[in-house]
């Protein structure tokens, strides 16, 4: 298979070219590396001149076309006709050496796969348990493997507000557990939502789909947004086996008042496309939830060490959840 790797950077020289170097090490190497760069100067530029890549291709976007689900649809309208597996990678992540040989022997694995993603494995700390192993309420267990839980879900679980579904998938109610929750080990895992930002799809799925440009900017859960869309269509899967590192550079995020409110605005969108006509418990379920971590938000003024940044985001979150009485997201 060919396959082509899309990187829409913004502002982050110095951390795309430390994927660069890593995507330069694989055990296989892509067919095409399309950069798209919506960055306001040329430093991206610079440093791609001078340190060069094989089978590379920079663009720089103007205004229209800037911001990550805009950015991601430019890119793939730049994808060669020969290609048949389209990856894309956040510009702060770096790659283990058989990243792609493990992430496109998946696709054989299961033919009928339309997209597979890769697995973060620098962020949470395993540990490997014996079998029905019972956690503790502040444990969060799975296929022989346990890792400690957030207060948040240590809350909703004794308010019977946690998910009711295996990670990567969405309730119901939606605020479920992401693939981070899938433990590292080596195994694939159908699922029906992947990180954007270590995914990959067949080249034929954007003949139906493309990024929704509801998602302005930094596109917070826009990629939920497009695998529970294609999931409804065939099969997700992700291969822990597929290992890279995320590195959450800084630069380019929004403020945490901006934040707060695509949290709320964003995961409302994304809980409808789920489940467009949600029954009363799940109404329920989902702004209790919003609710409960605002809340959590706000205590973090007090317990926190960014105490600034908690209060802004927990501001954020609430006006957020107040503009959804009178203007609520609207699919695009």
């Amino acid at each position: 298979m060919k396959f082509s790797l899309i990187i829409c950077t913004y502002m982050r020289p110095q951390p795309l070219l430390k994927l660069l170097d890593s995507v330069q090490k694989q055990s296989l190497y892509p067919d095409e590396i399309l950069i798209i760069d919506g960055s306001t100067n040329n430093l991206t530029e610079v440093v791609l001149n001078e340190n060069r890549f094989d089978h590379l291709k920079y663009s720089l976007v103007n205004q229209e076309n800037r911001g990550l689900t805009k950015q991601r649809n430019f890119g793939i309208s730049k994808v060669a006709e020969d290609i048949d597996i389209v990856c894309f990678l956040d510009d702060d992540t770096v790659l283990e050496p058989d990243y792609f040989k493990n992430l496109l022997c998946t696709y054989k694995l299961y033919p009928e796969a339309l997209g597979v993603g890769g697995y973060i494995s620098n962020e949470i700390e395993w540990i490997k348990v014996e079998e029905n192993y019972s956690p503790k309420i502040n444990e969060f267990y799975f296929d022989g493997w346990k890792r400690k839980d957030g207060s948040r879900f240590v809350l909703r679980k004794k308010l019977n507000l946690d998910s009711d579904c295996p990670p990567g998938f969405s309730s119901s109610f939606s605020h479920g557990r992401s693939v981070g929750f899938l433990p590292p080990t080596n195994k694939v895992y159908e699922v029906e939502q992947l990180m954007g930002g270590v995914s990959s799809f067949r080249k034929s799925v954007f003949e139906q789909f493309s990024f929704s440009v509801y998602f302005q900017g930094y596109g917070l859960y826009e990629d939920a947004d497009f695998t529970i869309r294609v999931s409804k269509t065939g099969k997700l899967y992700l291969n822990t086996a597929a290992k890279l590192s995320h590195f959450h550079a800084e630069s380019g995020r929004p403020n945490k008042y901006q934040y707060g409110k695509m949290v709320v605005r964003n995961g409302w969108y994304v809980w409808r496309v789920k489940n467009s006509n949600p029954n009363i418990t799940d109404r329920l379920k989902w702004n209790a939830i919003t609710i409960l971590l605002t809340l959590i938000r706000f205590t973090n003024i007090i317990k926190g060490n960014n105490k600034k940044q908690a209060f802004t985001e927990a501001i954020g979150r609430t006006v957020g959840w107040c503009s959804l009485l009178f203007n609520e997201p609207k699919q695009k």
